[in-house]
């Protein structure tokens, strides 16, 4: 099969030179013409994604290349955007900015080259005129597999200083397909991670997504933009489908229920097992790829909101806790002591739980001072250090996820510290770029910083789902 859906990358120099802002911006503008958008963002970042979707009414799908491997690219993709008319990407960091000391690996050129998706790049033009072609010249050369098909000028102070701009990238033969001016209504709030997420101002959220695709809308020629995106040849490859990743991971790897086995699609809700996915404001971090997984596993997954719910949803037989923001709302959590109560009962069932940083604070016995749930004999704490980038870990001992010994690569991403930081048994040892051990693993659990992508991994969910049944 090929992915043939039009695409577009947007990407920049540096960080900071308005992706986000043009990249949903371009997917409300197009969402608000009529039409369907499938919106992607390079990297692990969880937080642009629901912005995305905001704007495009449809989820947000990362594209990582060091999580998942460079050859689940172009089928992530394509089952992502399968049925859409047009297809906007934002790129991570700077252009040919990849995974630390891997060099192009992971970087928004190396995924905009799997894609053969053209790239428009969004400059930051507040300090500059004439010196601006010599900086898009040297991106549009640097890599002659990447095609920079069009610039977008951020950031413009006036007129003469537009018309500056143009007549020096005239001599570049990258065509400007935009200009923004300086623009506050389109400003989103942030904090200790980045912006502050959808789920938590929602409203706003809305008003802001609305700001972008008027500037966008405005500022930039959405006509070429689009003809851009239609340029994209089509990339040859297989669909990713969770049903056909499971089918394909080797039963020794995650063995599978022989239970969950013979149940035949559309059997009622009672045979398959409750997985209840943590969510709401304060746990926003989770693939899309991961609710798929468990339900082609044979889960029936059900939504919660640790803020609101006093209970876990009826029957549940599995928790997945990922990540977000349980520091912000620790007083919250903790005051819902029912809920603890329940989470603490149902790991000392033994019942399968994963918990993925803001969850594994939420077992522990305290965040800052307020009690959470006391599975884990762990306190976590604000820091003013961030820990941030991918890792390179083996499993130490068999778990709900996988088995010992098996090895993944995940992302750390938090300004927290727990103590300890490993429990007796151990989640994951880390063997670059740092070697440490890291996590917990007792009974049913596993708690762990480490965020993984369940696509490059699809046996965790078997495991996962096998364990509840």
């Amino acid at each position: 099969m090929s992915a043939s859906t039009p695409r577009l990358v947007v990407a920049a120099p540096a960080s900071g030179s308005g992706k986000t802002t043009v990249a949903t911006g371009l997917m409300a503008a197009f969402t608000e013409l009529g039409m369907s958008v499938s919106p992607h963002k390079v990297g692990p970042d969880y937080i642009d994604p629901g912005y995305h979707a905001l704007a495009a009414g449809r989820p947000g799908r990362n594209l990582d290349a060091m999580l998942c491997g460079p050859e689940l690219i172009a089928p992530l993709f394509a089952h992502g955007s399968r049925g859409c008319d047009v297809a906007v990407i934002e790129g991570v960091m700077g252009l040919y900015d990849g995974a630390a000391g891997r060099g192009e690996l992971a970087s928004t050129a190396h995924v905009a080259k799997l894609l053969r998706a053209p790239v428009v790049l969004v400059v930051d033009a507040s300090s500059q005129s004439r010196s601006v072609a010599a900086l898009v010249h040297g991106f549009a050369s640097w890599d002659p597999q990447v095609r920079i098909g069009g610039v977008i000028l951020n950031k413009v102070g006036s007129d003469r200083h537009e018309q500056l701009l143009r007549e020096a990238l005239e001599e570049s033969g990258v065509p400007v397909m935009g200009v923004l001016r300086r623009e506050q209504r389109v400003r989103t709030p942030s904090r200790h991670l980045g912006l502050v997420p959808v789920a938590e101002r929602h409203s706003d959220a809305l008003e802001a997504v609305r700001a972008m695709a008027a500037h966008v809308r405005q500022g930039c020629d959405l006509e070429a933009l689009l003809a851009l995106a239609r340029s994209a040849p089509p990339v040859t490859g297989p669909v990713w489908s969770a049903a056909e990743a499971l089918a394909a991971t080797p039963p020794q790897s995650a063995p599978a229920s022989p239970e969950l086995a013979s149940v035949p699609a559309g059997t009622a809700s009672r045979l398959r097992p409750v997985v209840a996915l943590a969510g709401g404001p304060a746990f926003t971090f989770s693939y899309a790829e991961h609710a798929e997984l468990l339900e082609a596993a044979g889960a029936e997954v059900v939504s919660f909101d640790p803020l609101r719910d006093e209970r876990l949803p009826e029957g549940t037989a599995g928790l997945v806790i990922g990540g977000g923001f349980p520091e912000v709302y620790a007083p919250e959590l903790s005051e819902n002591e029912l809920l603890r109560k329940a989470v603490a009962e149902l790991a000392a069932s033994g019942a399968p739980v994963a918990a993925e940083c803001a969850g594994l604070l939420y077992l522990a016995r305290s965040i800052d001072g307020k009690p959470m749930c006391g599975v884990l004999s762990a306190d976590a704490r604000m820091s003013e250090r961030l820990t941030l980038g991918y890792r390179e870990a083996v499993a130490v001992t068999a778990n709900a996820l996988v088995p010992a010994g098996a090895r993944v690569r995940g992302h750390e991403f938090h300004r927290t510290v727990l103590e300890p930081g490993a429990g007796a048994d151990p989640a994951w040892g880390f063997t670059h770029p740092e070697r440490r051990v890291e996590g917990f693993v007792q009974r049913g659990v596993h708690a762990s910083y480490l965020h993984v992508h369940w696509a490059a991994s699809p046996g965790m969910a078997r495991r996962f789902v096998a364990g509840c049944a």
